[in-house]
């Protein structure tokens, strides 16, 4: 379902407060059949930025209109909402499914695959429309991946803005790891009380 804000998004800032848009790994988010390879980093970034597309747009390969997003999270999330902003003529995408913590999924994965939710889209070229999630099946999420099967008619179909919101939960396995290790005392790091002649340890 989707939701229409009660708000003028230009005189209310609707991401600061739940926006994911910091817990992307950014550089590792990838996508299928995109004319440009890379392009679809540029479709995350502020929710002010979102009509922003200045720095390029996410576009399919010409003839073939179905797109695959791999996004993955550094710390993991709990997703309430997506929100896209597509391109116009026809090439926004009509309809949205998503798969939770299964990496590389492809195009025969996600035909065949059962999805963990699927929206009917808009139109939403103002960015005013979010799509909310079954926020009980959206939890503990470390990576999302997003099919878009289909557009309003074009050859193409493109994408401008994708834009997550929900909360972190905690931070990833490795990085807690790092974290712990490097809080942990390492006698190499250390001057003895013999080495200092004095009653205490210290830390360089």
């Amino acid at each position: 379902m989707a939701c229409l804000h009660d708000h003028d998004c230009a005189d209310h800032n609707c991401s600061s407060d739940w926006s994911l848009f910091k817990h992307i790994d950014l550089p590792k988010v990838s996508a299928l059949n995109e004319a440009v390879t890379g392009s679809v980093k540029s479709v995350f970034k502020p929710w002010e930025q979102r009509l922003n597309s200045s720095e390029g747009h996410l576009e399919s390969n010409e003839g073939d209109p179905e797109l695959i997003v791999f996004i993955p999270f550094t710390a993991d999330v709990k997703i309430k909402s997506i929100a896209i902003v597509g391109g116009a003529d026809g090439t926004s995408p009509s309809k949205m499914r998503a798969f939770v913590n299964r990496d590389g999924i492809d195009f025969s994965d996600a035909q065949s695959m059962q999805a963990i939710q699927e929206w009917d889209l808009a139109e939403n070229l103002q960015g005013v429309l979010e799509y909310q999630t079954r926020y009980s099946r959206f939890q503990s999420v470390g990576n999302i991946t997003l099919h878009f099967p289909d557009n309003f008619g074009a050859d193409t179909t493109r994408i401008q803005y994708i834009g997550l919101k929900g909360e972190a939960t905690q931070m990833k396995r490795d990085v807690v790891a790092n974290i712990v290790y490097e809080i942990m005392p390492n006698p190499s790091d250390h001057k003895t009380r013999a080495e200092t002649g004095g009653g205490f340890s210290h830390v360089e």
